[in-house]
């Protein structure tokens, strides 16, 4: 074990980069945490899906966890296209916003330690540490790094160029419904749930979370929606990430760079397929926006003393809304081999072996979970998960269900919540 002062570095600042930095800190690091936004990240992000694994980093990093945290739901209700009920099944939990981790995690973590406006940084290891070279054209030799930079990693890219992102042949809309806006019929009716509905090879959800204050009361929250849909690569999914200027946006477009043809024929494909409460809801949504999905896969995570973490190391579809739980679980583990390993280099060998079979199998399951998502199913194999995973059952038990899927892969996780 390492009992001098150590210096890490997290490029990154979103919420894996905070999750680890928070537990560097608290483990007595000198750490900073490097990002690339000049402008800050506060007001980003969408609704967030919370398991056990993820309140339990939150309070080693010292964060309250009360009702505040988010919206509780008790139950899953899908909806035919009329708009009647077809399945329904109890189950609770704790609903949140990506800006209430992101505002917690910040506070907790003291001023100096967070860097806005620091980007385009590379690596160059050496025998006791790592050189950090930073845009602003300073060199820091530090004891490691820790990539939280997301699915674009610009340290992945040097360190796994071979590592890249696939497309899965879908789209996620997404948007925010403040609840005050939404009628009394459809708010009674889904606004205390967590909601799907399954036109064919599509699946929309929705849940409630906090509303623009981050307030967590009736009638001050919003209604979480993302709407899957096919968009093959060489034709949709350009046309749709191409702005008004005839610009193709690969990866990703800026929201209100979306050509307004295209937010209007969404809105009426949610009328011609989506249950009336969901185009509704659709309709309302003053920003839409949408992500292409992708699944990331690696097969190591420690170059050195540079590691990934977060969406850098893996990215698994949303279905089985891992993202933020994945991180916080890659953060602990690091920290805990950081504790009690003899040397960084075998606390990082330990972690990579722990964190990429756990992250090979979320990104399996997620892919079993999107499989009817899928434009093109080739195989027999992937027909028959495509239809696994088609029944209203199936998709409420075990879409972003902490009761299906294991830390150890072996037992089911308890289903527990932040007052257990």
């Amino acid at each position: 074990m390492i009992d001098r002062v150590r210096t890490a570095r997290v490029i990154g600042g979103s919420l894996g980069g905070l999750l680890v930095a928070n537990l560097l800190w608290r483990a007595g690091w000198d750490v900073k945490v490097y990002e690339r936004s000049a402008q800050g990240l506060t007001g980003r992000g969408a609704g967030i899906v919370t398991h056990p694994e993820l309140f339990e980093a939150l309070r080693q990093c010292g964060i309250k966890l009360d009702d505040t945290l988010g919206v509780r739901v008790k139950s899953r209700i899908t909806l035919a296209p009329d708009g009647t009920t077809i399945g329904e099944l109890p189950m609770e939990q704790v609903l949140t916003a990506w800006g209430q981790l992101f505002e917690r995690l910040r506070r907790a973590l003291p001023d100096a330690c967070y860097v806005n406006g620091l980007g385009g940084l590379s690596t160059t290891e050496c025998d006791d540490g790592v050189f950090l070279h930073r845009s602003d054209g300073q060199t820091e030799k530090i004891d490691l790094v820790v990539a939280a930079d997301g699915i674009r990693s610009g340290l992945r890219a040097q360190l796994a160029p071979a590592v890249l992102p696939q497309y899965a042949g879908y789209i996620a809309w997404r948007g925010l419904v403040d609840e005050q806006s939404i009628t009394p019929a459809t708010r009674d009716l889904l606004f205390e749930k967590f909601a799907f509905c399954l036109p064919p090879s599509e699946q929309i959800l929705g849940y409630p979370v906090a509303g623009p204050n981050n307030q967590v009361d009736p009638g001050n929250r919003r209604f979480n929606l993302v709407w899957y849909r096919p968009a093959d690569e060489d034709l949709a999914l350009k046309d749709l990430l191409t702005d008004h200027s005839g610009q193709l946006h690969t990866g990703g477009i800026a929201p209100q760079r979306i050509r307004p043809e295209v937010i209007a024929n969404m809105r009426q494909a949610a009328h011609d397929l989506l249950a009336p409460q969901f185009a509704e809801l659709i309709n309302r949504v003053e920003q839409p926006f949408f992500q292409p999905i992708y699944d990331l896969n690696s097969e190591q995570l420690h170059f050195g003393h540079t590691v990934l973490l977060g969406d850098a190391a893996f990215v698994a579809r949303p279905h089985c809304g891992m993202g933020v739980t994945k991180a916080a679980g890659d953060a602990v583990s690091l920290v805990t081999h950081l504790n009690t390993a003899s040397t960084i280099k075998d606390a990082l060998a330990g972690y990579s072996a722990e964190r990429v079979q756990f992250g090979q199998a979320v990104v399996s399951f997620a892919r079993q979970l999107g499989a009817y998502m899928q434009a093109q199913l080739r195989t027999p194999a992937e027909r028959a998960m495509a239809e696994r995973y088609r029944s209203p059952e199936a998709v409420m038990r075990e879409t972003a269900s902490s009761q299906v899927f294991s830390i150890d892969k072996t037992q089911p996780i308890k289903h527990t919540t932040y007052q257990e």
